[in-house]
């Protein structure tokens, strides 16, 4: 199949640091072309692919210092797609809600996977409007706040199977929180449930300007009232196999409806169990006593600390191939593109447009 991959721009694909659409993005792009299809990618300049890249900006825009406002960047890379819509059998957006009015006449030949949280009242008058839209959630627990619209499956995220090695044992012998400050990913929590099993955590994490405050004011003072706490900052993919791999474990103290949680997964890759509360997707890609301990509160995560050694580091990283391999994610979104209705139907006059069956003979 020809398919297009329009990514945000905030990131490069894959990120260089902190970034989870834009990585998700390129794993699926690489593992589709890896898979025999001819795969092209809109993203940012500095993207690494084995797609054909049709680069929108220079450079990542969260890197670019110069950048003040994201949305005229997303508008250009839209009209680029837009002059080439019909070079393609499928469109596959990853770009929130800024295409939606563009694909209108051909949406039925589009899949749009929706990356963030969906239980904003904003965005309910925005999807009853756009209902005929094909959709795809990262998790069940994703749709639960969406109104009635057409959903064409959910696809659990994937990682390439060589991209965070395993390892047998956690060598640091620390507890690992990594991602984003911010009150919804509860740093915090962390912090507590290290004080109280007596256990040393590292937190490899971004602070967004957003974020400034509730660093400064909380998570700053919390870190140095704790000897046992070490703040690393931003890590790279290379940093992370590291810094996951040596970890006893992953805390993932959310208290919010988490749409997937890529960290887990790649947690799991490692062969590092998870302690994750019982929040958004968190029972989706858990499994109890298996690859980690889902929790109810403090307490029973504290309990989970002293539970870790039960868990093997082997069984963690067997449920990672089993179900949350790059390699599977590229299937499943497969078999959804090729039963789009507009895919199926436009086939032989989008082959026709392109030329494609001119190097055809006819037998008699």
């Amino acid at each position: 199949m020809k398919i297009a991959q329009i990514a945000p721009l905030a990131e490069a694909c894959p990120p260089k640091f902190y970034g989870g659409t834009e990585r998700i993005v390129a794993y699926l792009t690489d593992e589709l072309v890896r898979q025999g299809h001819e795969v092209t990618l809109f993203a940012s300049g500095d993207s690494r692919t084995n797609a054909t890249l049709v680069p929108c900006t220079e450079m990542a825009l969260r890197l670019n210092p110069a950048v003040k406002d994201f949305i005229p960047y997303h508008v250009l890379m839209l009209e680029e797609v837009r002059k080439r819509f019909d070079d393609f059998d499928v469109l596959h957006f990853h770009t929130d809600i800024f295409h939606y009015p563009l694909i209108r006449d051909f949406a039925d030949r589009t899949l749009t996977t929706l990356h963030g949280r969906l239980d904003m009242p904003d965005l309910q008058p925005f999807f009853r409007t756009f209902s005929e839209v094909p959709l795809v959630s990262i998790s069940d627990d994703q749709r639960r706040p969406m109104p009635p619209v057409n959903w064409a499956g959910t696809v659990y995220h994937g990682l390439p199977a060589d991209l965070l090695p395993y390892k047998a044992r956690g060598a640091g012998g620390y507890l690992a929180f990594l991602g984003r400050i911010s009150p919804e990913k509860r740093p915090d929590r962390a912090i507590e449930i290290a004080a109280r099993s007596g256990q040393e955590l590292r937190i490899a994490a971004k602070v967004d300007r957003v974020d400034q405050a509730y660093w400064d004011e909380t998570i700053a003072p919390l870190i140095a009232a704790h000897d046992n706490v070490h703040y690393i900052g931003e890590i790279n993919e290379q940093q992370k196999a590291e810094f996951l791999g040596n970890a006893r474990a992953l805390v993932f103290p959310i208290d919010w409806p988490e749409p997937f949680g890529l960290v887990m997964i790649e947690a799991m890759s490692c062969g590092t169990p998870v302690i994750a509360f019982n929040c958004g997707s968190v029972p989706e890609v858990i499994d109890h006593g298996m690859s980690g301990f889902i929790v109810n509160g403090m307490d029973e995560a504290v309990e989970a600390v002293g539970q870790l050694d039960h868990i093997s580091r082997s069984q963690v990283r067997a449920c990672f191939e089993e179900r949350f391999s790059a390699s599977r994610m590229a299937s499943d979104y497969v078999r959804i593109y090729r039963d789009l209705a507009g895919a199926r139907r436009n086939a032989a006059r989008l082959r026709r447009l392109r030329g494609d069956d001119l190097d055809l003979q006819v037998v008699a």
